[in-house]
């Protein structure tokens, strides 16, 4: 196992073309959630210039508009240039519905143990969840600090203190870990496109972000930027177009920025545009849940929690659970305890987590809120997996 090493992460603002399908789908399933508690829906969209393609089925007695939902999620992002807006863009879907499935109509909040056993999953994956000892929301330094850089290119943007910037936008950060622990920051690349074609000086842009989006986005990390720290602010052309009029999108492209920026594994299948009975999606939840309450517990600096499920079975097959070395105990021992006090089954993270109900608890939709800067992690969003209720059990074992 290295110990010494440089690790980069990436992240985008809400604006990129694949993010832009991922809140629009995760919008499509807030809509359905709304109304209807029971709905089952799957929404995926494709983006291009001046065109939008939403695959849609859908089990449920709610009556969503749907293009509706994906110009206001357009219009909010903030795309209203000619070349792709909320307005003019073409917005083509393929819906299919299905009847009502009555094994899913059912109350979680009062099903019986024995009733959580015999409802079993009907999918299979492997799902990771992982939690790590480098920021307070227990995430991976490259990826957090990605992020909070992303997110202060938008809040530029909305504020107009860069007003000439579209809502499209990448960020990456490298830093170097010494004995697997964050040491310096090793270099800096922001992709900053233009709302419009216009010529503005790649000497005033680069002012521009680091007085504006670097040192805020610094200013109270441990860890800053150095004089050795390698920035690059649009490092190939500086006069940049973003958005759909210039590259394309699509549902579930960026897994590792919605989980761990690859500093650990996550599973193949997307995150967003699925409703809460896809354990697909609320697997990885609940596994990010109980590797966040073991390194909270003082168990272990680093933990990647693994849940593989199988059809036809309400727990998971199997629960392996990694440390890296860092473990105050053994790790076989670590996923004895997750298996006994964490819910793993699907109608169990339903009812633990409100999954079903939130959208039509939160203001301005839920499950969209997640579909950019990440489904983990998240200080700005009271996410019932980022919990840390399990911290005192486990810290006696």
């Amino acid at each position: 196992m290295k110990k010494d090493f440089m690790f980069t992460s990436m992240s985008v603002t809400e604006g990129h073309p694949d993010k832009l399908c991922d809140q629009i789908s995760d919008a499509i399933v807030d809509a359905y959630l709304e109304q209807d508690t029971y709905a089952r829906i799957r929404a995926e969209c494709a983006v291009s210039t001046s065109i939008l393609f939403i695959s849609a089925r859908f089990s449920s007695t709610a009556k969503v508009d749907i293009p509706y939902v994906a110009r206001k999620v357009i219009n909010q992002i903030g795309y209203v240039e000619h070349d792709f807006d909320a307005k003019s863009c073409s917005v083509l879907t393929s819906l299919q519905e299905f009847p009502p499935d009555e094994l899913t109509i059912f109350k979680e909040q009062k099903l019986s143990e024995e009733e959580l056993e015999n409802l079993p999953g009907r999918h299979q994956v492997t799902v990771f969840g992982f939690a790590c000892d480098h920021t307070p929301a227990l995430m991976p330094l490259p990826i957090w600090l990605a992020h909070k850089l992303a997110k202060r290119i938008i809040k530029a943007k909305r504020h107009k203190d860069i007003p000439y910037l579209s809502p499209d936008a990448a960020t990456q950060v490298g830093v170097e870990f010494r004995n697997r622990r964050p040491f310096r920051i090793h270099s800096i690349t922001i992709i900053a496109s233009q709302n419009r074609p216009v010529t503005i000086p790649a000497a005033r842009l680069a002012a521009d972000i680091k007085e504006r989006v670097l040192l805020p986005a610094f200013a109270d990390e441990e860890i800053k930027p150095d004089d050795q720290t390698i920035i690059y602010i649009n490092p190939v052309d500086h006069i940049m177009v973003g958005g759909p009029a210039v590259h394309s999108g699509l549902t579930g492209r960026k897994n590792a920025i919605d989980t761990y920026g690859e500093y650990s594994r996550h599973s193949g299948a997307a995150l967003s545009g699925k409703d809460p009975l896809r354990i697909d999606r609320v697997g990885a939840y609940a596994a990010r849940y109980a590797a966040k309450n073991v390194v909270a517990a003082g168990l272990a600096a680093e933990c990647e929690v693994q849940l593989s499920y199988s059809i036809g079975r309400s727990r998971p097959v199997s629960i392996q659970v990694e440390t890296f070395g860092s473990g105050k105990i053994a790790d076989s021992k670590i996923a004895a305890l997750l298996e006994q006090y964490c819910e793993f089954r699907l109608a169990g993270i339903l009812r633990n987590f409100n999954l079903r109900f939130l959208p039509a608890l939160t203001k301005n939709g839920f499950y969209r809120k997640l579909a950019a800067y990440g489904h983990v992690g998240r200080l700005d969003l009271e996410l019932p997996w980022e919990a840390t209720d399990k911290k005192e059990l486990f810290s006696n074992p």
